[in-house]
């Protein structure tokens, strides 16, 4: 690019966190350019379950997944694995998972997440409208099954710990589940139901129309950014075909983000979790309402004209190829709930930006407000983007943000 592009605001990312930021700097009457090498919300943000997962306080890291972290990360069946090359990659990244698994860390970082999550539902209500994509949204609910006695009885505790944290749940039985659900089969535990959680039944076409609205109004740039740098006038990005002189930068590019933060002054240890889904195009998906079945770590997810298994966590970077056998287990797995699925219409594989703490990264970092940091949401990304998006433009605007900011800085690590 010949000469420098001037914005007032860049946004580096074009994911859900990205667009939702644009969404409401626009609203505050800011000007705004995207910068994102690929298509708006084509990532993470089109692959996931759907769910606005209010209920979501839990890190993924807590003191059973310790006691039991290297049978999780070394059986390539488990819901949590790791690919064996990336090993040393993540040692560091490993380190940190562990120290924050202990139980008062967990504790700590259940309460930073469910500060952020509390608005979560009625936020996106909102959101859709503005958009166009109030349709999408669904006020059904979601559930967490178990499919023996004792894991009902143990989610117990659990459920407990997240009504202490202001989640509404209700334990029910089989019976009532069957009720609920009719088209799933019997089970011989019964279910977590978490009545106030929406879903979206289309979150590609709900971020399209998220993305439609902002880029009738912002600039968009395809391109990478790769660089950033800080001067006395205003931060330069640039790339391949890409140089940009903004006077604020909001770094949103999700699991590409960290090399940048690197570059603005702060050493944020994200890393990658690799998400898979499976989808089978069927007129009317079986279930009415997302429905994890805890023991096998996937949602059965009844989106528009198809249902969607979506789940899994691999640990394993960004350039490897999708693993072949992850997402046979998804079909196997979906397979175990309904066994006449015959093969899935199609898959696929994205990218969530994750920290050992499960603590987004929100909030300007040590170098200054020029550079507003906004990613490490990871299972929750979808849920949190207008959440995120509203702090933003707190900062950008010189307002104090509705959260005390300290548990979600770069500057924590």
């Amino acid at each position: 690019m010949a000469g420098s592009i001037r914005t007032e605001i860049a946004v580096i990312g074009a994911g859900v966190i990205g667009l939702a930021v644009a969404e409401r700097l626009l609203a505050e009457g800011r000007e705004v350019t995207l910068v994102d090498p690929e298509d708006p919300g084509m990532g993470a943000s089109y692959g996931n379950a759907g769910t606005i997962a209010d209920y979501a306080v839990m890190p993924v890291g807590s003191p059973d997944v310790l006691k039991n972290l290297p049978a999780l990360l070394f059986d390539r069946n488990s819901p949590l694995a790791i690919r064996r090359a990336a090993l040393p990659a993540l040692m560091p990244w490993l380190m940190r998972f562990a120290r924050e698994s202990l139980p008062a860390a967990t504790a700590r970082n259940a309460a930073a997440i469910a500060a952020l999550l509390a608005d979560a539902c009625p936020s996106w209500l909102d959101l859709s409208e503005r958009i166009g994509g109030g349709n999408i949204v669904q006020k059904r609910g979601c559930l967490y099954i178990y499919e023996t006695k004792a894991a009902f009885r143990a989610a117990g505790a659990d459920m407990d710990f997240r009504r202490s944290l202001g989640i509404t749940v209700d334990l029910i039985g089989p019976e009532a589940l069957r009720q609920m659900e009719p088209g799933l089969p019997g089970v011989e535990g019964g279910a977590a139901f978490f009545p106030k959680a929406v879903f979206l039944n289309d979150p590609g076409r709900m971020v399209s129309l998220l993305a439609s609205h902002v880029t009738a109004s912002a600039r968009l740039i395809r391109a990478r950014a790769v660089r950033l740098e800080r001067r006395i006038d205003g931060v330069i990005v640039s790339g391949p075909d890409l140089n940009l002189h903004a006077s604020k930068v909001v770094l949103a590019a999700g699991a590409h983000s960290r090399a940048l933060a690197a570059q603005a002054g702060d050493r944020v240890p994200l890393d990658t979790e690799r998400g898979y889904h499976v989808e089978w195009d069927m007129e009317t998906p079986r279930l009415s309402r997302p429905s994890c079945p805890t023991s096998r770590g996937f949602y059965l997810c009844p989106m528009q004209g198809r249902l969607r298994v979506a789940g899994t966590v691999e640990l394993g970077g960004l350039t490897a190829p999708p693993s072949p056998h992850r997402i046979a287990k998804l079909v196997e797995g979906a397979r175990a709930i309904f066994p006449d699925l015959p093969e899935p219409s199609r898959e696929w594989m994205g990218f969530r930006p994750s920290v050992p703490d499960s603590v987004p990264v929100i909030g300007p970092g040590r170098g200054g407000s020029d550079v507003i940091h906004a990613y490490g949401h990871g299972h929750i990304g979808l849920t949190l983007a207008p959440i995120t998006a509203r702090i933003i433009a707190d900062l950008v605007m010189g307002r104090d943000p509705e959260l005390d900011l300290a548990p979600y800085l770069p500057t924590r690590f």
